[in-house]
């Protein structure tokens, strides 16, 4: 969208500022989290907290569905995941080997429960179509290139039941003070974001059949994240 304004008398085009595109390779991105497992709860905990509990919230999980949540990471979410649904079918899965090191610890905590973790990707889930209660999937989006999205988000609507619940939290693009701080940063050296930049996802779930319930801004230390409900 180009925007048009007038000053003393001669005409000048604005152009609408580009999103940002992911710049870390996807085969990447298994050991760059592998390098971060280790601190990784700790920038969770301060800056994506509020989202995440959110998420579990809108979740609304029942003991005795069947959930997956693509992109596990420590186990943060999976744990209260699997606290709620002890005997239902709990599956989570992620690109890197040390986060599901530490979510597997996590989640051991809880005894007489039902889960996997894995090592798998959210382009081919190993699920079979219309199996799916509900997705919950965190801070992946944001490391995913834009012509990549479609096929994940077509995965998702393919295992989801029908009337299936998908829960996401990204990083998004910044709209308060200071949140712009993080594009600074990316811009700089993509990998000290851990290859995450902003993304708004809502209107592409829309484009895939998704009706689109929610979709709520939450910023925490100064980091920008969104928390979508929707469903198929």
């Amino acid at each position: 969208m180009r925007i048009s304004f007038s000053c003393c008398g001669v005409t000048c085009c604005k152009k609408e500022k580009k999103a940002l595109d992911a710049r870390v390779s996807q085969n990447k991105i298994g050991s760059v989290y592998d390098r971060i497992a280790p601190i990784y709860d700790i920038w969770g905990k301060l800056t994506e907290s509020h989202a995440r509990n959110r998420a579990i919230e809108l979740a609304e999980i029942k003991n005795g569905q069947t959930i997956l949540e693509v992109a596990v990471g420590t186990g943060l979410a999976f744990y209260e995941i699997v606290k709620r649904n002890p005997n239902g079918t709990n599956t989570g899965i992620d690109l890197s080997q040390g986060m599901l090191t530490k979510a597997k610890q996590r989640v051991s905590q809880l005894s007489e429960a039902n889960y996997s973790l894995d090592i798998g990707t959210a382009f081919d889930l190993s699920v079979e179509d219309e199996s799916i209660d509900t997705i919950v999937n965190n801070y992946m989006f944001d490391l995913i290139p834009f012509e990549y999205m479609d096929k994940i988000i077509m995965e998702f609507r393919r295992v989801l039941k029908k009337d299936g619940k998908l829960i996401l939290v990204n990083m998004t693009e910044g709209e308060r003070l200071g949140s712009k701080i993080y594009d600074f940063i990316y811009n700089i050296s993509p990998k000290t974001m851990g290859g995450c930049r902003g993304v708004k996802l809502a209107d592409k779930l829309q484009q895939h059949g998704f009706n689109v319930e929610s979709r709520e801004y939450f910023q925490q230390m100064l980091f920008p994240s969104e928390v979508i409900h929707a469903y198929k």
